[in-house]
């Protein structure tokens, strides 16, 4: 999580193996957002009702905002507290143990190089010094005292609440009314947030995983059409390192940078995923991202995605230009979409093209 990302008045200081949940979005008051699948979306069922709630009540409380919608919230908190991973949460949306972040008392622990005292006498953050970040949007305390609302109605107001403390970021992000469907009004929004652009750009980019989920492109006919359904059904699998092959999700090999030992997860690492579907199509390819790039026609990263088709592969590169810098590969499902491995620790889903940073082009074997 990161500490202490909302500052307001103060200097800024810097996934499962479920059947889905389906969730109704907030009884009907979300907007038209229509059902969705929390284990598709690895966030925890009780976590995405909250944020359904907080992002139908912000116009209660801003009537001028616009775009407030479940994903952007999501987005939020995934940075935060990874949608407040290893605790428990309560049907009412209580959250234990509760989730504080480090003491600002200006040492450096989190970024923080300004000391902030203490203003709810430790009530929230159990400090009575200094102050620390709370809940699963780490709001400051002081912060939270002016945005807070009571998101599940139970006459009490806390950040270590999901409904309250969803509820009070909406209302925090739309500010006096602003239109969030605009990108650079959402942009704008999340720096408030966190006065840091990468902050910013690893927040958007999960708000737009989460609003590709549910608008899977048409499946194309032909082979590019087999390859892309194979590789669709195998969304949910997790990511493990070394694992799958032609002849469909295993185990893997140790050891992922992050540390996964791929011995002890069952499922498919990217180029894995690529080699299962495209086998289905009758087409061997070789095991590594790299070396997949050296096959079939190479669609150079100088193109654009424009020049993409469904079922072609798509590479992400250190260097963009040098194949042998390619570290990763999906499969272009069209509409500026991919099906994916992504990293330990994730499933295997739908993401944006524009989910990681460096495309490298792609190659086109159908």
């Amino acid at each position: 999580m990161k500490a202490g990302c909302l500052v307001v008045l103060l200097l800024a200081v810097a996934a499962c193996c479920t059947a889905p949940v389906l969730l109704s979005a907030a009884a009907g008051r979300s907007g038209g957002q229509g059902q969705v699948d929390a284990a598709a979306a690895g966030i925890p069922a009780r976590m995405l009702t909250a944020y359904l709630t907080g992002a139908s009540q912000v116009t209660v409380y801003v009537p001028g905002c616009q775009g407030m919608r479940w994903q952007i919230l999501a987005g939020i908190a995934h940075v935060e507290s990874d949608h407040a991973a290893g605790r428990q949460i309560s049907a009412n949306g209580d959250i234990t143990p509760p989730i504080t972040g480090p003491r600002l008392d200006g040492s450096g622990a989190g970024g923080n190089t300004t000391a902030i005292p203490d203003t709810d006498g430790g009530a929230w953050d159990g400090d009575t010094a200094y102050e620390r970040a709370v809940g699963p949007f780490q709001f400051l305390p002081q912060t939270f005292r002016v945005y807070g609302k009571d998101g599940n109605g139970d006459g009490i107001i806390s950040p270590h609440n999901a409904d309250d403390a969803a509820t009070g970021a909406a209302v925090y992000l739309c500010g006096n009314g602003r239109d969030l469907t605009d990108r650079d009004q959402l942009r704008a929004a999340i720096h408030t947030y966190n006065r840091s652009w990468a902050y910013v750009d690893d927040v958007v980019s999960g708000i737009d995983r989460y609003d590709a989920l549910g608008s899977t492109p048409g499946v194309p006919t032909g082979n590019a059409g087999v390859v892309i359904q194979a590789a669709l059904a195998q969304q949910g699998l997790p990511y493990a390192w070394g694992g799958g092959g032609p002849d469909g999700p295993s185990t893997g090999i140790c050891c992922s940078p992050g540390g996964q030992d791929g011995r002890t997860v069952t499922g498919f690492d990217c180029s894995g995923l690529t080699q299962y579907a495209y086998a289905k199509a009758g087409i061997n390819l070789p095991r590594t991202a790299a070396e997949q790039a050296g096959v079939g026609l190479r669609i150079p990263a100088s193109a654009g995605i424009s020049a993409l088709q469904p079922g072609d592969l798509i590479f992400y590169g250190y260097s963009p230009a040098a194949d042998s810098t390619i570290h990763h590969v999906g499969i272009y499902l069209g509409d500026g979409q991919m099906i994916n491995a992504p990293r330990p620790g994730k499933l295997v889903r739908i993401d944006p093209v524009n989910a990681m940073p460096d495309y490298a082009g792609g190659t086109r074997l159908l």
